[in-house]
């Protein structure tokens, strides 16, 4: 389903929306809740994981891990207890996401990750992920295709 943001409240409604689609920790199995982002630089991905972090409770200012490639935030929502930020976009491989404690993090079904640059990792994401791609339409308009 595909739908347009032209405003910062439209992306906060839509991750609302998507945030009250998701299955509670319980009931997501034996892994972490993933979330790939795919879209072009400047297409929204890390405005969207912004806004999710808003709608689940996170006080802190959410930024773009690009530089230090994964930031981690503290959530209680639906027996899910951190959300994890991964940029991929400065990964030469995917081993480099593995030496950053990947396999841990991706077995822990109480982590909601929001991975941008997917593509760049593709060879380690399982096969049960969401996927959320972004397109820039204008400078005020993005649409968000959601899988």
């Amino acid at each position: 389903m595909n739908r347009l943001s032209r405003s910062l409240e439209d992306t906060k409604k839509i991750a609302e929306d998507f945030i009250s689609g998701i299955p509670s920790a319980q009931s997501n199995g034996k892994s972490a809740l993933l979330v790939a982002l795919y879209g072009d630089l400047g297409s929204g991905k890390t405005t969207f994981t912004q806004q999710v972090a808003k709608v689940l409770g996170v006080a802190e200012t959410v930024t773009s891990p690009t530089f230090v490639i994964e930031k981690i935030y503290d959530i209680s929502h639906g027996g899910f207890t951190q959300l994890i930020h991964i940029d991929a976009y400065r990964l030469e491989s995917s081993k480099e996401l593995l030496n950053l404690n990947w396999k841990e993090i991706i077995e822990n079904p109480k982590n909601i990750i929001m991975l941008e640059w997917p593509e760049r990792v593709a060879d380690i994401l399982p096969p049960n992920i969401k996927k959320i791609h972004f397109t820039f339409i204008d400078e005020a308009t993005r649409e968000i295709g959601l899988e």
